[in-house]
């Protein structure tokens, strides 16, 4: 559920440290700071250099899905630079965040340049596309104890860093039927 990118973030901060890449900027954000906001034009790269983000879809009845949670080296907007579409979701921080920020013609230049760089952002890609296509496959074939449980065991302190509506909206039932969950599995 929280995922992370040691390798993508250890290159990113490499780069900002040396001083060659001014383009490489550092931000920070307060928890519940809305970094991109659904149906708006993405214009850079954000990686997450400390902290947690949950990427999340609204719909039109006022209730929302998280997509996922991102946290250190994790990095979010790629989809809507490489598409040129509008964002499909909105990043929202779920804790204070530092990340760094790359614009888009900066990080079109640093994928020209940076052939390290590039295989990472391919690799990251190819991550988040197969990590989704398990996950979606998973709870559609298990029981929804089956997957907080497995939730739970992939990340045992997920109760105190996710909010149990967080939680629902992660798998995508109310907040009733979560804790009608937790105290069968209790």
């Amino acid at each position: 559920m929280i995922r992370v990118n040691t390798e993508l973030l250890n290159y990113v901060t490499r780069l900002h440290s040396s001083g060659d890449h001014p383009m490489i900027l550092e931000k920070d954000a307060k928890a519940g700071e809305k970094i991109i906001v659904q149906k708006t034009k993405v214009f850079a790269l954000y990686i997450i250099k400390s902290g947690m983000v949950k990427c999340y879809h609204s719909i039109d009845t006022g209730t929302y899905f998280i997509q996922e949670v991102f946290g250190e080296g994790e990095p979010f907007g790629e989809i809507e630079i490489f598409t040129d579409e509008f964002s499909f979701c909105t990043v929202e921080a779920l804790t204070p965040i530092s990340y760094y920020k790359i614009s888009k013609t900066d990080l079109e230049e640093l994928i020209k340049k940076d052939k390290i760089f590039n295989s990472l952002l391919l690799k990251m890609m190819a991550s988040k596309i197969r990590y989704t296509a398990v996950r979606h496959s998973y709870n559609q074939s298990h029981s929804l104890e089956q997957n907080l449980n497995r939730l739970m065991a992939d990340f045992p302190d997920l109760l105190q860093k996710i909010s149990k509506t967080d939680i629902a909206n992660y798998l995508g039932i109310t907040v009733r039927s979560l804790n009608r969950v937790l105290k069968n599995l209790a």
